[in-house]
């Protein structure tokens, strides 16, 4: 009964060798997925779709910085309109200009402005213009001297007449030494209308017919070096009636326009006045006749 039964075991061995076929179905769809491989390569044409993004952004940007430039360009076009607004504004500006102007002509920015001031005479009040008020303010508020200066009615014009003493110098290199010392008058003359005062310094001595010649040709030749005022001879009557002839030296200073420093003006032209006076009449000196003159 053993023996039989080996026989059916190898019909069993044979069933199995037939499936061996359904294996070869296997590579077959093996085979079907190398197309789909190919597929895949389809997939990677895809960068140049990438080169399209990449050339949209870039034509982008440029677009974008075009549309900041046009704001930019808007942004000054604001500012125009605020331009003219100043520039409507600046004849607002120059209104100030127009300054008021009292009873002398004086604007409001002058330091005598508005100012009324009265000098009590034997006559009465008379009043005291602008520069004569300089001239007061110097003489006796500077200075401390006494009141001399004379008024006119009209108070248009005004003096003042003083004396000084000339003295030479010390170092040696003088014609006039430190010894040398006689007396010089002085004339300041105002003059409101014109706004000009003037300076005038005498030597009080009469100069000499045969000496007129030699001072007339001294004065050419220092007047040219003098750099403040000059020199001249002025004739004038005496109580007698006789002609007599005077050197004088003569300066002036102009206060129109002068805002501020009235006083400091006419201060300013006596000192300098007295000593470029007092350097020609040095000059003056090389000649022996002349020095002789002025030391009689």
């Amino acid at each position: 009964m053993a023996t039989k039964k080996s026989p059916a075991k190898k019909k069993v061995a044979t069933k199995v060798v037939k499936k061996a076929p359904a294996k070869k179905a296997v590579k077959k769809v093996a085979t079907k997925k190398v197309p789909a491989k190919k597929a895949v390569k389809k997939v990677v044409k895809k960068p140049a779709a990438k080169k399209v993004v990449a050339k949209k952004t870039i034509t982008k940007k440029p677009v974008a910085k075009k549309a900041v430039k046009k704001l930019a360009a808007k942004k000054p076009a604001a500012k125009k309109p605020i331009a003219k607004k100043t520039t409507k504004k600046s004849p607002k500006a120059s209104a100030p200009k127009q300054l008021k102007v009292d009873q002398y002509g004086l604007e409001e920015d002058d330091e005598f402005y508005g100012l009324y001031f009265a000098k009590s005479t034997k006559k009465g009040l008379v009043e005291v213009k602008p520069c004569t008020f300089s001239l007061m303010y110097w003489w006796k508020g500077l200075l401390g001297y006494p009141d001399m200066i004379e008024i006119s009615k009209d108070s248009n014009t005004a003096m003042l007449q003083f004396e000084s003493t000339f003295g030479g110098g010390d170092s040696g290199e003088t014609e006039l030494t430190e010894k040398d010392v006689f007396d010089v008058d002085h004339i300041i003359e105002v003059d409101e209308e014109e706004q000009l005062v003037s300076l005038y310094s005498y030597v009080p001595i009469p100069v000499p017919e045969k000496l007129i010649g030699a001072l007339g040709l001294s004065i050419l030749n220092i007047n040219p070096e003098t750099r403040y005022g000059s020199l001249e001879i002025c004739s004038t009557d005496n109580e007698d009636g006789q002609n007599e002839h005077f050197l004088r030296y003569r300066a002036a200073t102009y206060l129109r326009g002068v805002k501020s420093g009235k006083v400091e003006a006419i201060e300013s032209m006596v000192t300098n006045g007295s000593e470029f006076f007092g350097l020609a009449l040095d000059a003056m000196c090389v000649n022996k006749s002349i020095k002789k003159w002025l030391l009689s």
